[in-house]
């Protein structure tokens, strides 16, 4: 059996399982968040009732992080649904936006955009939040209602996204119905040349297969050179499975793996145990594809989807106006510092945005020091626009008042985030082309797309 298969096998007590089969899966956790957590409990208390008990409270995860830091009073609102929620059930794993359990949450836009305005609990994008908080473990089936909730298949894990009814099901009973995806193979070998990241990688796999090429697909991701990709590169690519229409995206198990899920389960006191799945030597897939990591270079993923790839030395000729750097794919520590070692040195051409998926990575980068300047100072002082209100901000638009959202038509932006349909980021006549923290680094330098390794001796 392929690593989906065995996941979906063990979940629904079942020996084996094949492509095409329809199971009853367990969930070990269910993540929601503030635009769907609301449509979610309505669907839990309407079914089940209004004085009904989730499955198991120490499985639900519910993180705000989409709609935060805004003016917008229903966006506030929804914040407010899930305390009351959480309050009412007895969630521990609530992420508030503000200490006072009993509060309402309201963004003070007289604060400004970029001084923090959160309590000790919050814990930024979700997907980010999940692996931090040591809610990703290996062997397990995590639901989340949102569809980059595949980014946790970087942790050897059946992780997928679902719709409000489905989650408001499983918030009742602990499982749910699935037709076991046929899987895709991507054999990773060698290792990515300097300024070329995980990105682009994914970028290039996308652009193979086409943006539905892996419509209710697993993508599987082994061989050599995982190896030399960190949980950083890896969530990065599972993250972006969702964009070629996959049902998930997973990993193999490693001591990287390990390491990384330890570290956290312990910091946070989450579930110490699990059980990885492993690869078998007989495995039947739907399609297989090897790369050799050592041969890519930086790639563009152009307007208006994630397939149309380029390279960027193809694009050096498009003019930018906005470069943003964030979100659960381009928004983690390493990012940031990729996105530093191009800028160190020199001024952005255009309005560029920062915007860290976490509160303990705005830290980070506040602490972490290059030679005489932080991270964080290195990326000011470049006249990057950086905010310390961690959360998904511009990735998908919002309201008007969202940090780094285009607002204007005509406005050309290159960004680490994750899908660039039209009105992805805001305005509907705007174009998002997608790249790695490094291509978008030196392409805020320039004011044009530009290959990052023009900047990298």
């Amino acid at each position: 059996m392929t690593l989906t298969e065995k996941l979906l096998a063990r979940a629904a007590g079942k020996a084996s399982v094949q492509a095409g089969d329809n199971v009853w899966v367990k969930a070990h956790v269910l993540m929601t968040h503030d635009v769907c957590g609301p449509g979610t409990i309505g669907v839990f208390k309407r079914e089940f009732g209004q004085d009904a008990r989730v499955w198991d409270k120490n499985r639900v995860v519910i993180i705000p992080d989409h709609y935060i830091f805004t003016t917008d009073k229903r966006s506030n609102r929804n914040v407010d649904i899930l305390r009351e929620f959480a309050n009412e059930q007895g969630l521990p794993y609530f992420y508030d936006v503000i200490d006072d359990p009993h509060g309402t949450w309201h963004f003070d836009a007289s604060k400004g955009e970029q001084k923090r305005q959160y309590g000790v609990n919050y814990a930024g994008v979700c997907h980010a939040a999940l692996p931090a908080k040591g809610h990703t473990r290996p062997g397990e089936v995590l639901f989340g209602t949102d569809s980059h909730t595949c980014m946790a298949g970087a942790f050897n894990e059946f992780a997928t996204g679902i719709g409000n009814t489905d989650a408001g099901f499983v918030m009742g009973t602990g499982k749910l119905l699935l037709k076991v995806p046929e899987t895709m193979h991507f054999q990773l070998e060698g290792k990515l040349q300097p300024g070329v990241m995980a990105k682009d990688l994914i970028l290039h796999c996308i652009g193979e297969i086409g943006f539905d090429g892996a419509t209710y697909r697993a993508m599987q991701f082994d061989g050599p050179g995982v190896a030399s990709l960190s949980m950083d590169d890896r969530m990065t690519m599972a993250n972006m499975a969702i964009e070629a229409g996959g049902k998930n995206g997973i990993f193999p198990f490693d001591a990287r793996t390990a390491e990384y899920v330890d570290a956290r389960v312990k910091l946070n006191g989450t579930e110490s145990r699990y059980e990885p799945v492993t690869l078998d030597r007989d495995q039947k897939f739907i399609y297989e594809l090897v790369v050799d990591l050592s041969k890519l270079e930086p790639l563009v993923a152009c307007h208006p989807d994630p397939g149309q790839r380029k390279t960027a030395r193809e694009m050096n000729h498009l003019k930018l106006d906005r470069a943003y750097v964030g979100s659960c794919t381009g928004g983690k520590t390493s990012d940031f510092v990729e996105f530093a070692r191009v800028l160190r040195g020199h001024k952005v051409k255009i309005d560029t945005f920062g915007v860290p998926a976490t509160p303990q990575i705005v830290d980070e980068l506040q602490m972490t020091r290059w030679g005489n300047e932080t991270i964080w100072q290195i990326l000011t002082n470049a006249g990057v626009r950086m905010t310390e209100n961690a959360g998904c901000a511009a990735c998908l638009g919002g309201p008007v008042d969202t940090f780094g959202r285009i607002n204007k038509a005509g406005v050309n932006c290159i960004s680490t985030t994750n899908r660039n349909f039209p009105g992805r980021m805001g305005n509907k006549e705007s174009k998002v082309f997608l790249a790695s923290p490094a291509t978008v680094a030196a392409s805020a330098i320039t004011g044009v797309v530009t290959d990052p390794r023009e900047f990298l001796s």
